[in-house]
């Protein structure tokens, strides 16, 4: 790219010499022209760079369809392990299953099927790409080692008698886990476990550390630990709230550091901004709410957007958006997307600024029915999305799709519709 500029800007100082008099006359000299011109062949941004990028994704591998299809709720990666790239997927399924898949050839590997109770998501360890966390309705968060050919997990973090969890995440330290429950009677938990020693082979129960119990009063739908600071997590309630901890406290008041109402039920949260500083969430109606939480001591507002109904606001020719499915902080770019969708399976992704929201371009051909899980690989830029059509798709710049045979629709019959969100397809008026 470098070398490429400086020739660019090599070839319109010779083929605009006699222009440089023009320069003169806005009091340069001749002598700083090569660094004017040279800059404007640099003019593509980070931003611009990533967005390229994005808008250029095509679909490099399909899972091979499964004898029983599912929907594919929640997909996580396996964190590079040293100098390897990763190397596993996980997704788990509204059939109460948890399919691990090859990265790269998207291979179905093994399945876990040993679960009770509803799963609620999926999430590798840091530090060992070969374990694997999901937590179930059934109050329990289970711990897998995929080396092993058992059925059996590793190590079964125990919650209280009456709890339903519906969230959970583990810190990026992979020291804790927190787990979200649904409101019963009128209590409202996070969970803590010490999650040391779970790569140990023989089977263990943990009980937890302790609950905190006072932040939300209705169902936790999200739980989210900060991506470089093991004491951060934020959890998003349909109470409408996004409340920031710092664990390492005493107790839950002192832990409590932001709390953050969205007004509607909290649907997908997530870090985003230099050092992670900022948090977003996503609604169960599709709007957004995006906040700094280092303008806490000043007396800035801490909101820098926040939007009814992103359905109402991001303009998509020839297209429309029915739902949205999460959102992703670019790093080197500095710049926080979101992804959202048709029932029709094409995917839109949409740019975040404090101005506003601004579609970045259309995934299409991939899906054909909702998306509901995706996952961001920052290592290659490249994107994993699985749906309602219980496809799970490999998205990769410039990538070119061996076999070109789309799968027909394939609606599939859940028994989990009561615990996982049922998008609004009904196009609402949308403003001009």
């Amino acid at each position: 790219d470098v070398i490429a500029g400086f020739l660019y800007a090599i070839l319109i100082l010779v083929v605009f010499h006699p222009a440089v008099d023009l320069i003169d006359n806005f009091n340069l000299t001749y002598k700083y022209a090569p660094l004017i011109i040279i800059r404007t062949a640099f003019e593509m941004t980070a931003v611009e760079k990533v967005e390229e990028q994005l808008t250029s994704l095509h679909i490099a591998k399909r899972s091979t369809l499964s004898e029983e299809p599912a929907y594919l709720l929640d997909i996580d990666v396996s964190k590079p392990a040293q100098s390897e790239g990763s190397r596993f997927v996980a997704v788990s399924c509204s059939n109460k299953s948890i399919r691990i898949y090859n990265r790269e050839t998207l291979n179905f590997l093994r399945e876990y099927r040993s679960h009770p109770g509803v799963l609620s998501g999926v999430r590798f360890a840091h530090a060992c790409d070969s374990v694997v966390f999901s937590a179930c309705s059934d109050g329990t968060v289970k711990c897998w080692d995929i080396r092993l050919a058992s059925q059996k997990a590793v190590q079964v973090f125990s919650g209280y008698p009456a709890n339903v969890f519906i969230s959970f995440d583990i810190n990026c330290s992979d020291l804790i886990v927190c787990a979200g429950t649904e409101k019963v009677e009128k209590d409202t938990l996070l969970v803590f476990w010490d999650a040391r020693g779970v790569t140990n082979s023989v089977s263990t129960t943990k009980e937890p550390l302790g609950v905190y119990s006072e932040s939300h009063n209705d169902d936790i739908t999200k739980v989210c630990f900060h991506p470089i600071k093991p004491n951060l997590v934020i959890s998003g309630s349909t109470d409408g709230l996004v409340n920031v901890f710092d664990i390492g406290k005493d107790n839950e008041d002192d832990a409590l550091i932001s709390t953050c109402n969205s007004d509607s039920s909290v649907s997908f949260i997530g870090w985003s901004g230099k050092d992670y500083k900022q948090v977003y969430c996503l609604t169960h109606d599709e709007g957004f709410c995006w906040w700094d939480i280092a303008q806490l001591d000043t007396e800035e507002p801490i909101t820098l957007l926040h939007v009814l109904d992103v359905r109402d606001t991001v303009c998509i020719e020839n297209d429309s958006l029915h739902y949205l499915v999460g959102g992703l902080y670019h790093e080197k770019a500095d710049k926080l997307f979101l992804i959202g969708g048709m029932s029709t399976g094409n995917l839109h992704l949409i740019s975040c600024d404090t101005d506003g929201l601004s579609l970045v371009g259309t995934l299409c051909g991939g899906h054909s029915a909702t998306v509901r899980s995706f996952c961001w690989n920052l290592t290659d830029e490249s994107l994993l999305t699985g749906g309602e059509d219980a496809q799970l798709l490999l998205w990769k710049p410039g990538a070119v799709e061996r076999s070109l045979a789309k799968k027909a629709s394939m609606k599939i019959a859940s028994s989990v519709q009561k615990r996982v969100r049922v998008h609004n397809s009904s196009l609402k008026s949308r403003k001009k």
